[in-house]
């Protein structure tokens, strides 16, 4: 509780602090931008004024080379001068292959007119205007913000993750702890109930009935197996696939509804994968469980085993009320559950099991609103 709260605290003042740097950032990168752009404008208008003077006085040019001064103060801007009528007169700074092109420089010149107010030249009653754009380093300084703001984004959501991580983690070891104590507080009783099933076999009673109890007793001690491996690697053997899944299904069979019809079909009675049966036999009990819930307890439900290179495909279809096309991927999602009971885990918990454990894949093969829907798993073959 103390770590919940203390990252409930954390994101809250890291995202306080991260607001407070991000405006200072903006602000001094405002203020930075708007003293270079009025020192750029006031070169310009020293070089304007240069240009008017030299233009004025030309001994001025020849006795001390003004004009090659002048110009290398504002190396770093592109500029245009323009006749009374807007026709280019001169250039400077611009990329000296494109100028050439007189529809580049016209379009040079429309850019620096939406960017700077032009400065006027007066020279003996001819009047001209010096066009000019930001330099380099404006547009750098206005794009530096952003690199910053993404560099101090990238940092924050590596913070976010790493305590979001370690919350998911203290969640993820809770749930594991309960599991396995699950199973412990099972596994007292299970011991108990084998115990007097061992008592009723000496006792004149039906043996069938007590081989359907000692069929759910090994149920329940499986059931409890299946929590004591949560958070665990599961060791996988190399089982006969089709034997697994045909006892997981006659098992639920013969506790369901006899309105359903169920069918087993396979292409093989032996068919080797490598395999945690205990975990796979629940993937198939989620699919069955669901398939039969789909149905309201009456219809078709049927196991379509086939080998094909290498691969073993297990499809499992019902008759049921079929899942919308946009849910088929969102149904593996924890959760994620259309049934008025249930936490939604169960097809989570099968996708994680065939594909993260297994190497394998479950996925929606077809289903179809009112009609039913077929789910398959594929699985490599040894």
């Amino acid at each position: 509780m103390s770590f919940l709260k203390n990252t409930f605290w954390f994101k809250r003042i890291t995202i306080l602090v991260s607001l407070v740097i991000v405006t200072l950032i903006l602000w001094n990168t405002y203020s930075f931008f708007k003293k270079f752009k009025n020192e750029e404008r006031a070169k310009m208008e020293i070089f304007a004024a240069a240009i008017q003077e030299l233009a004025s006085n030309p001994d001025l040019n020849s006795n001390m080379n003004l004009e090659l001064k002048v110009f290398e103060s504002i190396t770093d801007i592109p500029t245009i001068l323009t006749g009374e009528n807007g026709s280019i007169k001169e250039f400077h700074n611009l990329d000296p292959a494109r100028s050439k092109d007189l529809l580049y420089l016209q379009e040079q010149l429309n850019f620096m007119r939406s960017q700077n107010k032009p400065i006027e030249i007066n020279t003996l009653g001819i009047k001209e205007y010096i066009y000019y754009r930001n330099s380099d380093i404006l547009y750098k300084l206005k794009y530096y913000p952003l690199a910053l703001l993404l560099i101090l984004g990238l940092f924050l959501a590596v913070i976010l993750l790493f305590f979001n991580t370690n919350k998911i983690s203290e969640q993820n070891k809770l749930w594991t702890g309960m599991a396995k104590e699950t199973a412990h507080q099972i596994g007292t009783p299970l011991s108990s109930l084998l115990g007097w099933i061992a008592i009723l076999r000496t006792e004149n009673i039906n043996e069938t009935y007590v081989d359907e109890i000692e069929k759910d007793v090994n149920r329940l001690n499986t059931i409890a197996s299946r929590f004591s491996k949560i958070g665990s690697l599961p060791k996988l053997d190399n089982q006969n696939i089709i034997a697994i899944t045909r006892s997981t299904f006659d098992y639920l069979k013969s506790r369901s509804s006899k309105q359903i019809s169920f069918s087993f079909s396979t292409v093989s009675e032996d068919i080797i994968v490598a395999l945690n049966t205990e975990l796979f036999g629940w993937v198939i009990e989620n699919l069955v469980k669901n398939a039969i819930d789909a149905m309201q307890g009456k219809g078709a439900l049927a196991i379509v085993i086939k080998e094909e290179e290498k691969q073993v495909k297990i499809a499992i279809s019902d008759t049921g009320k079929g899942i919308p096309k946009s849910q088929f991927n969102q149904i593996f999602k924890p959760g994620f559950t259309t049934k008025k009971r249930g936490w939604g885990l169960g097809l989570s918990l099968s996708k994680r099991i065939i594909e993260d454990y297994h190497n394998g894949r479950i996925f929606v093969q077809k289903s179809e609103m009112g009609k039913g829907t077929t789910f398959e798993i594929q699985l490599n073959i040894v």
